[in-house]
């Protein structure tokens, strides 16, 4: 990828998006229903889109709040939806659409006292803590694009199990409030704001004290505080802003908080690879901001803005998210002795390989999956997987007592456990991983994208392990052909081919003329160039 030459630095003030356009054209502009690119569609996590585009308006919220109205009477969910948003700026007027959709559907609304901001992992574990004690089951909806930039929305639906819904349900929702977009919305039930916030079944909720004080059950905070270790966070402007001070005097930490603003035009951030604003907290020049302070902390972090992200700063810099996920996953599976010894290490098909290699030498159990979070949700809710994460910098884990917390990606305890890991070893999560690879080899890993026809990334989804006719990738025998993941033999829509020191992966862009590469190698650099030319070269030849 080419690097933009904005890459790391401030945004200049006439890149900053125009709020009141934005949310002007969220009220009075309206989607073609006879154009496919401006219609609901769910992808590995909710529907995303702008205003300015006309992907992400008022039509589209009614639409999909109307139809998760109708999923929840049809599958019998009875028990109270815990409603949050994050802190773009198409959130707010969302959250209202969403509150006026919802009230006059009588769904039992929780929402955070005062109309706060609430991340994703929080409403995965009110869910969870509501059905554990409750017959009638509570479900969730988040209003977020994630790490998107600032001119985007997003929505997304938790269903009971309280993680990512599954492709049948958001196939429904999506099929549904296309429907109701052709028809001009005549059969969405709304009632004004005012009315629907003061409504019996619209409730304020404390998301905050309960998540905060249930954190000692998930990670060892007596340790963090008892190690008096200096912790730098950066919100990122994100939904979490409001949890870091309760966070620390609750549990006596020496947290300081870098940047306590919300800001929708998100004019604090530091530009990502291609000059964009993004708030990707696995991204180096994303995260500029916060590694400029990295020496005055001994573990620092920061988070996308609906916080089930992480990013892990040490001493020695941003941690690539590979490289914390396989080293999360040891320092959990060794130290819960309270999780079953049966319990596996999740992850997706185009994280590294070293998380396979550590996991083989502990004795635990793989299970790999394809892109995308709700992979984990069963495995999280039974405690068959201790740990779930993907390449994306997402993950979450079990309580200690090896009960489920979220079913959801949980950047709050992927925050803290680094400062856990800090606490209990006396060495960083940097030092963790430069042990793991002097133990099982240094993975060279990278995802970059070539061109494809939409007739062509069509094709590649509908791959059978029988296209693939190559024997060798880079110098080594071919010793898998996937295009189903072995953990749960769901459709990849794609491709992956391993050998004994590399692999790659193709998925096609569900955007973009393009399809993706994730290759990795365990040789070098020049072995890595080698299995991303053979790639496309077989690709290739298996598409047209």
């Amino acid at each position: 990828m080419t690097v933009s030459a904005l890459a790391g630095k401030s945004a200049p003030k006439e890149m900053l998006v125009n709020v009141p356009r934005l949310i002007s054209a969220y009220y009075t502009e309206s989607p073609d229903p006879d154009d496919p690119s401006q219609g609901v569609s769910f992808g590995t996590s909710g529907h995303r889109g702008s205003s300015l585009k006309n992907t992400f308006n008022e039509a589209h919220i009614l639409a999909v709040c109307q139809a998760t109205a109708e999923l929840r009477r049809e599958t019998g969910v009875t028990g109270p939806m815990f409603l949050g948003m994050d802190t773009h700026a198409l959130s707010e007027p969302a959250l209202r659409t969403a509150v006026e959709v919802f009230a006059a559907n009588d769904v039992e609304l929780m929402i955070q006292d005062g109309l706060g901001y609430t991340p994703t992992p929080v409403v995965s574990h009110a869910i969870i803590a509501w059905n554990r004690a409750h017959a009638d089951k509570a479900d969730g909806v988040i209003i977020t694009p994630s790490h998107n930039p600032p001119e985007d929305g997003g929505i997304k639906y938790n269903p009971p199990e309280g993680g990512p819904a599954s492709p049948e349900i958001t196939g429904r929702i999506q099929k549904r409030a296309n429907e109701l977009i052709r028809g001009g919305n005549k059969d969405v039930r709304r009632t004004p704001f005012a009315r629907a916030l003061a409504s019996d079944t619209t409730h304020p909720y404390d998301y905050v004290l309960p998540y905060v004080r249930d954190l000692a059950n998930i990670v060892d905070m007596r340790a963090i505080a008892g190690a008096t270790l200096r912790i730098g966070v950066d919100p990122m402007g994100g939904s979490g802003v409001a949890f870091w001070e309760p966070i620390a005097d609750i549990h006596g930490l020496e947290l300081h908080v870098v940047n306590p603003y919300v800001d929708p035009t998100f004019s604090f951030m530091t530009l990502d690879w291609d000059g964009k604003i993004r708030m990707d907290c696995s991204s180096p020049y994303a995260m500029a901001s916060l590694l400029e302070h990295k020496d005055a902390y001994d573990v620092a972090f920061g988070n996308d803005t609906d916080y089930d992200r992480h990013g892990i700063v040490t001493p020695d810099g941003l941690m690539n998210p590979n490289a914390y996920l396989a080293v999360a996953a040891r320092y959990l599976m060794t130290t819960r002795k309270n999780w079953s010894p049966d319990a596996a290490v999740g992850k997706t098909l185009v994280s590294s390989s070293i998380i396979d290699r550590m996991a083989a030498a502990i004795g635990r159990e793989i299970y790999e999956v394809p892109v995308g979070f709700k992979w984990f949700v069963d495995g999280l809710t039974s405690g068959t997987l201790g740990f779930g994460g993907e390449e994306s910098a997402g993950a979450s884990f079990l309580r200690t007592d090896g009960t489920t917390w979220t079913t959801d990606k949980d950047g709050f305890i992927m925050d803290l456990l680094a400062a856990e890991m800090l606490a209990v070893t006396g060495k960083s999560p940097a030092v963790h991983y430069r042990e793991l690879t002097e133990r099982f080899g240094t993975p060279f890993y990278e995802r970059i994208d070539a061109p494809a026809t939409a007739e062509q990334k069509v094709r590649l989804k509908k791959l059978s392990p029988a296209d693939v006719k190559a024997e060798t990738l880079a110098g080594e025998r071919v010793t898998g052909r996937l295009t189903t993941a072995p953990g749960n033999g769901a459709p990849i829509d794609g491709l992956k081919v391993t050998t004994e020191n590399g692999w790659f992966a193709a998925r096609p862009s569900g955007t973009e003329d393009v399809y993706k590469i994730y290759a990795e190698s365990f040789q070098s650099v020049a072995h890595l160039r080698q299995i991303q030319k053979e790639a496309q070269e077989i690709v290739s030849a298996t598409i047209g």
